[in-house]
């Protein structure tokens, strides 16, 4: 099987579908992970809080933790429109690699990059027959994620959290919120179908 995530930020493919990937990984599949931003950010006053350099490294060595090609688009973070231009960039990936299954943000997420993207994702993955939606953050939204596809990833699960803890200036930045969130809602998400860890996913499309 030929996987591809789609993330707008360095991080968000390894929050929200790292353990599905890993295990896809593992299993043998081609994975290629495709990041649409540069990343690198700051704050209202001016104040550098994500260097792209810094999140291009941490990037790279949480993509081979977990196995995965990294692609890159390098839109300005915060910039990410639905259009024409990430289609075409999405629609040559997908068809130059022959691509069967898609993780990509959920449409009704409340970042501005991560929701653009994943309109972006349903109208140029159209033909592919398998297509799932994480979230990568805790943010409420004004409509429900609808968990309604699991992947148990109690054998991947340390992959996934060391891969998170790969983007070392984030780690600094947030502390250890991101690596407790995840693990808990992964425990969480476990119980509910009878395993130790378990990603949960918005099923857009599955056919078998």
């Amino acid at each position: 099987m030929k996987v591809l995530a789609i993330g707008a930020h360095f991080d968000d493919i390894e929050l929200g579908c790292g353990g599905a990937l890993a295990k896809h990984a593992k299993n043998g599949d081609k994975v290629l992970g495709f990041v649409a931003t540069s990343s690198g950010f700051s704050s209202v006053d001016g104040v550098v809080l994500r260097r792209y350099s810094d999140a291009l490294k941490e990037a790279q060595n949480a993509g081979g933790i977990i196995g995965y090609q990294l692609l890159q688009g390098n839109i300005p973070t915060f910039y990410l429109e639905y259009g024409e231009d990430v289609q075409v960039m999405l629609l040559k990936i997908i068809e130059e690699n022959g691509i069967d299954l898609i993780y990509t943000h959920w449409t009704h997420d409340v970042h501005h990059d991560h929701r653009n993207l994943a309109l972006c994702t349903l109208h140029a993955a159209r033909h592919v027959n398998k297509l799932l939606m994480y979230r990568s953050n805790w943010y409420n939204s004004d409509r429900d994620f609808h968990e309604n596809f699991y992947v148990d990833i109690s054998d991947t699960w340390e992959v996934k959290e060391k891969a998170i803890q790969a983007y070392e200036s984030e780690m600094s930045r947030t502390g250890n919120s991101w690596c407790s969130y995840f693990k808990n809602e992964a425990e969480n998400n476990g119980l509910k179908i009878g395993v130790k860890y378990a990603e949960a996913f918005q099923n857009v499309r599955w056919l078998i």
